[in-house]
């Protein structure tokens, strides 16, 4: 029999569970849960050891109570795919299966594996039998089916409805379902409760499934771990039962002393409060990006206006909108609420008029860029066809390594198609693999790659670690992110390592006036988005130098 296997992000290969491995390894769980019991701690299940799930289980490990002591015994659960199984041998060494930046996060399973024994991980779903509290934090994803239309696409439901299934069947009835995902408004009640209430119903339990919801707020990057720890929470449940544990779950494992539960009614509007939030900051975003094609065509510069508009606190809020807005969540959680709107309440009439247009304007922003690089070149007569191109930041955003929903990835794609040669730099990132495995990768079949041609050759596009090496004979140079390692990068250093001259594009606002004017002054070409005052650097500059200035 053919053994198939589960290969981690470092190459390390993982023989999938055989069947008869189930068996044993429930009977280990059954063990430690029993000696688990006898310290008086509460077994809690993570369904999901992913971006939201790692940190969260080992938050909850990590928990004390009022003495000092371990109060939770966690047990994180990922279903045994090829693509995710790697992650539960990974976790039982006391090592992330998330790369972070936060370096809290990497000690803390380290400590609640080894040391205090209270983080596991496992594959097998009969760990949801031994389980007080069940954490559900399977990815909600919508599936785009054009870019810039956010009608065309539909919720990605069935991970999480065939999780509930499974669910249902093990826990016991007394189990609280916490549900943290990201969801379409009405799903807690109108599709997690039937689900759960039937399968109760066939295993003759009378009451209902004890289900909440409580939407996270985790942010990557230096305060990963804090960001869910310590940061205000939302939550909700369907009945009085389930709403009152699930504030005295949140109550012990989060620092709510500090950031005060606010406990919401119905489930519902927990769902509508994290759709709504996401919404409103990408509705925001999205009004720039206007404003900021206005600045470029009439020579003003939108990073100064913008700072001098959050000088009025009651603005502190509006900030500059860059290459695409990035990310798991604003991108796709507008077109949650759109969908369920039609999906689950029923609704035929069209309500929605600007979340949508935010989401197509902030999906489409960043191909913007591949105009400017193409003007920028032209300026210097030279063709963007076979032009080697440098991609300064693939990330979502600064300081962060998490390429998901990139504006990057579109920069990328959008000049790939145009026939340049790319190259990238991160610092934070050693892998993308919405490029590397553009072929089932974020899955089959729904990579940005369909919407783009000449994108074969990206499979073999690897990040250039040495920015020294990175910048040598570029043609055009893309500031695309706001990593602190390209903020204070020299003019004259760059044209140096590059040996030639070349088009500088300034994604977001990252060059000040005096760096613009040393690139002008040393040959190369400047654009920017929202940055239309360059012209007027430039202008300056070519005076100077019929006058013999420079």
């Amino acid at each position: 029999m053919k053994i198939a296997y589960s290969v981690s992000p470092d190459g390390e290969k993982f023989s999938i569970p055989k069947p008869t491995e189930y068996k044993e390894e429930f009977k280990r769980l059954k063990n430690a849960v029993a000696k688990q019991r006898k310290l008086n701690r509460e077994i809690v299940v993570v369904m999901g050891v992913g971006f939201v799930g790692a940190a969260m289980a080992a938050v909850i490990a990590d928990t004390q109570d009022k003495k000092g002591r371990p109060g939770k015994f966690v047990i994180g659960m990922q279903r045994p795919s090829t693509r995710s199984y790697w992650k539960i041998p990974v976790l039982n060494r006391g090592i992330s299966p998330v790369t972070s930046e936060d370096k809290e996060l990497a000690p803390m399973i380290k400590r609640c594996v080894r040391e205090k024994k209270t983080l596991t991980a496992t594959f097998t779903y009969d760990a949801l039998s031994l389980a007080d509290v069940v954490i559900v934090d399977i990815q909600c994803d919508y599936l785009k089916e054009a870019i810039g239309d956010i009608h065309n696409g539909r919720a990605d439901m069935s991970p999480l409805e065939e999780s509930l299934a499974i669910m249902a069947e093990h826990i016991s009835p007394d189990a609280l379902i916490l549900i943290e995902t990201t969801v379409a408004p009405g799903t807690t009640e109108q599709i997690a409760y039937p689900i759960m209430k039937k399968v109760f119903q066939r295993r003759g339990i009378k009451t209902d499934p004890l289900l909440a919801h409580s939407f996270e707020r985790v942010m990557p990057g230096k305060n990963y771990v804090s960001s869910i720890r310590d940061f205000w929470r939302v939550c909700s449940g369907i009945n009085k039962k389930a709403r009152d544990k699930v504030v005295k779950f949140l109550n012990d494992v989060l620092n709510t002393k500090d950031y005060p539960l606010t406990v919401l009614d119905r489930p519902i509007e927990s769902e509508t409060a994290k759709i709504v939030e996401n919404s409103f900051r990408a509705t925001i975003l999205a009004f720039l990006d206007e404003w900021s094609l206005f600045a470029e065509r009439n020579g003003v510069d939108l990073v100064k206006v913008i700072d001098a508009i959050k000088v009025r606190p009651t603005h502190s809020n509006i900030i500059f909108p860059g290459p695409g807005i990035g990310g798991y969540c604003l991108p796709k959680d507008g077109g949650l609420g759109i969908w369920a709107y039609k999906h689950i309440h029923g609704f035929e009439d069209d309500i929605f008029k600007i979340t949508p247009l935010a989401v197509n304007i902030n999906d489409t922003r960043s191909l913007h860029v591949g105009q400017l690089v193409r003007d920028a070149l032209r300026n210097m007569n030279r063709p963007i066809a076979a032009a080697d191109i440098l991609l300064l930041g693939a990330s979502y955003r600064e300081d962060v390594g998490d390429t998901r929903y990139s504006g990057s990835e579109l920069i990328v794609r959008k000049l790939t198609e145009m026939g340049a040669e790319m190259r990238v730099h991160d610092p934070y990132i050693n892998h993308w693999w919405e490029l590397e495995k553009q072929d089932d990768y974020p899955q089959k079949g729904y990579s940005l790659e369909r919407f783009f041609r000449n994108q074969k050759k990206l499979t073999n596009l690897r990040l250039e670690k040495n920015l020294k090496k990175a910048f040598k004979g570029v043609d055009a140079i893309i500031f695309a992110v706001r990593h602190e390692h390209y903020l204070n990068l020299d003019p004259d250093e760059i044209v140096k390592k590059a040996g030639n001259t070349f088009a500088v594009i300034d994604c977001f606002g990252i060059l000040d006036d005096k760096k613009i004017q040393r690139f002008f002054e040393l040959g190369c070409e400047v654009k920017g988005m929202g940055r239309g005052h360059v012209r007027w650097i430039k202008d300056a500059v070519r005076r100077r130098k019929t006058k013999g200035k420079v």
